[in-house]
């Protein structure tokens, strides 16, 4: 693992940024880096992973029936796009999105904070409503109780959901 400390910081401008790079074997991938910018002054954060053998843009799609399903390993680069259909919910790449390792349960999670977020910043009494209503759809899946679909988009080819069950299709 390579670690650069005090690195100026492109939120704060600050020299508190960790600049961090680590290579490590991922199944299904091979050699990958991971790298992550953290400040400790502003608490800005970004990471990504790229595979060292690039490949052609590709499309998973999984679908989580069981809460066995929430343990499936997800490879998310920052280029991809993920997608919830039955909730009309997407997270589409940013300049700041951020790569990461998880599993289905951790994509749930994210998708779950944006909604809470969302609901805790409003006054408005349909939007807490809506907000709860997807909330307790999240709930459900999680118990094994509705079947949600999970997309992933990544014209990098770099992102990947790791499941006998997972269709993928190239772009």
């Amino acid at each position: 693992m390579e670690v650069i400390e005090k690195q100026d910081c492109p939120v704060c401008k600050q020299k508190t940024m960790q600049l961090i790079q680590e290579e490590r074997e991922v199944p299904h991938f091979g050699k990958c880096y991971l790298m992550s910018m953290n400040c400790i002054e502003c608490l800005y954060h970004s990471s990504d992973i790229e595979v060292e053998k690039k490949d052609n843009p590709k499309k998973y799609e999984f679908t989580v029936e069981k809460k066995q399903d929430l343990n499936v390993r997800v490879i998310k680069s920052g280029e991809a796009t993920i997608k919830i259909p039955q909730l009309r919910m997407s997270v589409t790449p940013a300049p700041s999105s951020i790569g990461y390792i998880s599993n289905i349960e951790g994509v749930l999670r994210r998708f779950k904070k944006i909604v809470e977020d969302q609901r805790d910043a409003t006054e408005d009494p349909e939007a807490k409503k809506s907000a709860k209503n997807l909330l307790k759809k999240f709930w459900k899946a999680e118990c094994g109780e509705l079947a949600l679909k999970i997309i992933i988009e990544d014209p990098s080819g770099n992102s990947a959901i790791i499941s006998d069950k997972a269709v993928v299709s190239k772009k």
